[in-house]
């Protein structure tokens, strides 16, 4: 391992250490590790497109399962280092690695769920329910473009935003919004910003630390070494 990754590597371990409140925001960057294509990334679906090349084939979603970076983000939840997670993801790999419902925001959906138009209140797709008890007519639960995000995902993430003091980015562009006025609230209540990704952010010169590296590259270091520092 470079000593300047190992060196940043240390760093947020250290900040995990003494953080009270870690909030984590994922985008599509921690899934490709996975064999799902990001969008914005050097080879994602819109920086190809811009490029007049064909998407890259990716792996089928359903097919697909949780990688080290997930992983690495389910163990931080057992060491109660990560206090609420927001994702841009729609492929249910986080769910799949261990991550609590009631600790996750999806902002965009899950292509394993429905979700009632009416009240909010979401199913799984295997249950085989069309209807909501409040009377509305379930639909798949992923956002379209120019559609609302989830009410209740939203406001959860708005308030955790508020409430952390390290604010971590994992495999996100941060360019599209409401998504992507997390970590500009983060910031406001004073949080430290971390960044994880391969591409360039919007929010770079406000990141108290800044990896480019492969999540899988960072995070589960990261884990070991905040192991280490908790004693563990």
């Amino acid at each position: 391992m470079k000593k300047d990754l190992q060196e940043r590597i240390e760093t947020l371990a250290k900040l995990l250490f003494k953080s009270r409140y870690p909030v984590f925001f994922t985008g599509a960057g921690i899934s490709t590790e996975s064999g799902l294509p990001d969008f914005r990334g050097p080879d994602g679906m819109w920086t190809r497109r811009d490029k007049g090349l064909p998407p890259k084939p990716g792996s089928p979603w359903d097919s697909v399962e949780p990688n080290s970076g997930h992983l690495a983000l389910a163990e931080l939840q057992k060491m109660g280092k990560l206090k609420f997670l927001i994702s841009q993801n729609v492929d249910n790999l986080h769910l799949k690695s261990g991550i609590r419902p009631d600790l996750l925001a999806e902002l965009h959906g899950n292509l394993t769920k429905l979700r009632c138009p009416r009240c909010g209140e979401t199913y799984g797709k295997s249950s085989g329910k069309t209807t909501c008890p409040c009377g509305g007519t379930l639909t798949s639960s992923v956002v379209d473009f120019g559609q609302s995000l989830p009410e209740k995902d939203l406001f959860l993430s708005y308030e955790h935003s508020r409430k952390s003091d390290l604010f971590v980015v994992v495999g996100s562009s941060l360019v599209v919004t409401p998504a992507a006025d997390m970590p500009r609230e983060a910031l406001r209540a004073g949080a430290q910003l971390v960044i994880i990704n391969a591409g360039n952010t919007p929010f770079d010169r406000y990141a108290h630390l800044r990896f480019w590296e492969k999540i899988g590259e960072v995070l589960p270091p990261a884990v070991q070494r905040l192991k280490i520092l908790m004693g563990g």
